[in-house]
């Protein structure tokens, strides 16, 4: 085994650690969530459980997909295995949806909410997540659904120290409309969580270039090579998160080192752009070939 394989079998091999350790965090205090939730008749308490799940979801997603990514590329998996982080985008979004639509009728219709529990419950919740969220921080965040993880448990983070201060405001005040106020920020933290991972993973579903580069630029770089005289065909994608590829035809000038001149560009490929998969196809121009595209010289310079 290389030294390249071994350090992404490491790499792997720690984000399972994390990911496996913060599942077990979550998954251990959101039953205990629920029943104070109930108990309290928190709505704030439930929304954050509901939350919770869907980071449960997440984290699963992401370690079954961080497992996967350690298996080598066989048979028609050619690219090896993946999971997207689409399914936790939509989950939270419609989690959201309902956490809003109960939190608007409890505006309307407040019910007596026992503060104290949700106050000592929120604590919990902080202490919980802020470990989830260290756990997490370790990982490779390039990756989407590690990403997509980590940006649910630091969004329930956030969620809990608003679920405190509305326990702690019922505590004061008796003012129990304080508990679905809390219910709202915790929807509008999950819509911002789930737009983030549909946006993302929508550009590699609709195999988009990846945010940052600009097609048009590497294709001019190419063609500013003193051996090329036209690039055409030229496709930027990203197969999964942190995966960006490359295509084009390049054509070079008679007499021209075909593969010396493919080295050269994937070299600035990857120095100048980032994109370490590129499939090059370099041809000599034909002498009596019409001008066409990008980057076209004569030939005969």
């Amino acid at each position: 085994m290389s030294d390249t394989n071994h350090v992404h079998a490491h790499d792997h091999s720690g984000d399972r650690r994390r990911l496996a350790l913060a599942l077990a965090l979550i998954l251990a205090f959101m039953g205990g969530e629920i029943a104070a939730g109930i108990v309290a008749h928190s709505l704030a308490l439930l929304a954050d459980a509901g939350h919770m799940l869907t980071d449960a979801a997440a984290l699963t997603a992401a370690l079954v997909a961080a497992t996967l990514a350690a298996r080598p590329a066989r048979g028609a998996w050619t690219f090896g295995f993946g999971l997207a982080a689409q399914g936790n985008g939509i989950a939270l979004l419609l989690v959201a949806v309902w956490i809003a639509y109960a939190a608007s009728r409890r505006l309307a219709s407040p019910t007596h909410v026992h503060g104290g529990i949700v106050v000592g419950v929120a604590l919990a919740g902080i202490a919980v997540n802020l470990a989830a969220t260290l756990v997490l921080a370790g990982a490779d965040r390039t990756r989407l659904n590690v990403r997509g993880a980590f940006l649910h448990v630091a969004s329930d983070l956030a969620a809990f120290v608003g679920t405190a201060i509305a326990g702690a405001l019922i505590l004061v005040t008796g003012w129990n409309r304080f508990d679905a106020i809390a219910s709202l920020l915790v929807a509008a933290l999950m819509i911002w969580a789930a737009w983030s991972l549909l946006r993302d993973s929508g550009r590699i579903f609709l195999e988009a270039a990846p945010a940052g580069i600009d097609p048009d630029a590497v294709a001019a770089r190419l063609a500013a090579d003193p051996d090329v005289v036209e690039v055409h065909d030229l496709h930027v994608w990203t197969v999964t998160s942190g995966f960006p590829a490359l295509a084009a035809h390049v054509l070079v000038s008679p007499g021209t080192d075909c593969h010396g001149a493919r080295r050269r560009l994937e070299q600035l490929l990857a120095h100048d752009f980032g994109l370490d998969h590129t499939t090059l196809q370099v041809d000599h121009v034909a002498r009596r070939s019409q001008p066409v595209s990008i980057g076209r010289r004569d030939p005969e310079r």
